[in-house]
């Protein structure tokens, strides 16, 4: 269940946000090309420098706190879901401010 936890947090992070998106008529996910412009070359950018500090010995991750599955760059799922989901959730969070405010 331990390797379960870092997925837990990333799906609370995400339950967290997601209901702004129909609540509050956000448009994030409607505007999912906007979305991916927005997140993707960030994530992309921080993938990379993950990778980078991997294969430098800098950086390491505990394979008891993962569920095993490695992608290129050594990198774990979960590292990657990181950097997309949290970019989605600080967007639907940005998002709904600004269409509180709005109000």
């Amino acid at each position: 269940m331990r390797h379960l936890s870092y997925l837990l947090v990333l799906a609370g992070c995400l339950a967290a946000a997601i209901w702004l998106e129909p609540v509050l008529r956000t448009g994030v996910l409607r505007r999912w090309r906007r979305l991916a412009l927005t997140v993707l070359p960030v994530a992309a950018v921080f993938v990379c420098w993950d990778a980078a500090a991997v294969a430098a010995g800098h950086w390491h991750y505990d394979p008891g706190q993962l569920l095993g599955v490695t992608l290129p760059g050594r990198l774990p799922l979960e590292e990657i879901l990181f950097f997309l989901v949290v970019p989605l959730c600080a967007v639907l969070g940005f998002e709904a401010v600004r269409k509180v405010l709005a109000r």
